[in-house]
């Protein structure tokens, strides 16, 4: 007859052997700061009611919580913790304090929604990898890029990469070309015409518009006066502010599409994509933050999922494994491909969204476009036209 060892004593040895078992190692955890502007003129309440395509919706860190929260399992399983933290401020300098003030309190990643100026003195301040989350200045990618310089959100020259081949594969070759008064526009319009020249198609005219409260200056922004006199299968509008582009649709001499930043877009995202789990992306989104999710808050839940794959590819640390981890991460943007940072400028390749703000209407790269090596890399600078000196 067998003998049953009583309950207690089983308990008792269960006890006893758990004590005696090494603890498992603690996993490190993996800190990273978002620094912002803390006067953000891009947050003022006329500005987000309109809601310009190409422009933020709201604070970035409400995507980059969301993908935190929404790897929690896969981080408890793999032991991994990702702490997040904010640091506003309200000068280049200021910035350039909080990121060192940032390194010093343990972060491992530093990210950024400030202007270019801002975002390379951070870059320079530290020795941590900075994502940058919302700035698209092609310098950051060419002359001025740095070797620990990542970038979420797509570049000009992505941009307007997709927006060519658009129109190639539309037929629409001629372009008439509006731009802006400011110096970002000057500098988006020449990256406009590299795209234009990159892929064949010709340009018939540039002219200069300006918007004015000067009763004198009113014709410069008239799209009557600025589209006659010209033959075009589509006028491309370079318009940083926006507030001009978004009403020239309908109202050129010739019935002809608008595109630029205003009419067709080219962005990283908008909320009514509706394929490979984008629609479920955008809904938690919009349950978390009570509005649409925009291009710069899917660049911001990348930044999210880039921390999550490191902390969970490298859970012990350290920075030096978690830099690693990152340049080589791989990830699901909900786009139908796996993305991944270029080697030669940071940035992460991705297919672009063309939009007209109520839905999306096609996706570049264009179908049939084809490239030795990788075909999103038609979208931006290519390796053999990098201009970064301190490419990785």
């Amino acid at each position: 007859m067998r003998t049953r060892t009583p309950l207690s004593r089983l308990s008792l040895a269960w006890l006893a052997a758990l004590l005696a078992a090494p603890a498992p190692a603690a996993a490190a955890v993996l800190k990273a700061t978002l620094i912002t502007p803390a006067d953000d003129a891009r947050m003022e309440r006329s500005r987000i009611e309109r809601a310009y395509l190409g422009h933020p919706g709201g604070a970035l860190a409400e995507g980059l919580e969301l993908a935190v929260d929404e790897a929690r399992f896969e981080l408890e399983a793999a032991g991994a913790e990702v702490a997040l933290a904010s640091a506003p401020a309200a000068s280049v300098d200021a910035a350039r304090a909080a990121a060192v003030a940032a390194e010093k309190n343990g972060a491992a990643v530093l990210l950024t929604d400030l202007p270019a100026e801002w975002t390379l003195a951070v870059a320079d301040a530290v020795k941590l990898p900075v994502l940058n989350l919302s700035d698209a200045s092609d310098r950051l990618r060419q002359q001025d890029c740095r070797a620990r310089l990542f970038h979420l959100i797509p570049s000009e020259r992505m941009r307007s990469d997709a927006l060519a081949q658009t129109l190639v594969s539309r037929k629409w070759s001629k372009l008439l070309l509006l731009v802006g008064s400011s110096a970002q526009d000057a500098s988006r319009a020449a990256t406009a015409q590299a795209s234009i020249k990159r892929y064949g198609l010709q340009l018939v005219g540039s002219k200069p518009f300006k918007l004015s409260a000067d009763p004198r200056e009113r014709d410069l922004a008239n799209p009557l006066l600025l589209t006659a006199g010209s033959s075009y299968d589509a006028v491309w509008v370079v318009d940083s502010d926006g507030e001009f582009a978004r009403t020239l649709p309908y109202r050129t001499v010739l019935p002809r599409p608008v595109v630029g930043d205003g009419g067709l877009v080219a962005l990283a995202w908008h909320a009514q994509f509706e394929r490979y789990g984008a629609p479920q992306v955008a809904r938690r989104f919009a349950k978390a933050a009570k509005r649409p999710m925009t291009a710069h808050d899917w660049a911001a839940w990348m930044a999210g999922k880039t921390l999550t794959a490191v902390a969970i590819a490298a859970p012990k640390g350290s920075n030096g494994a978690w830099a690693q981890a990152l340049a080589k991460s791989a990830l699901d943007g909900s786009k139908g491909t796996g993305l991944s940072f270029r080697a030669w400028d940071g940035q992460l390749r991705q297919p672009m969204l063309l939009t007209d703000g109520q839905g999306v209407i096609s996706q570049a790269p264009a179908e049939g476009l084809l490239h030795p090596r990788n075909v999103l890399d038609t979208l931006g600078a290519d390796a053999p036209e990098k201009l970064c000196p301190n490419a990785r």
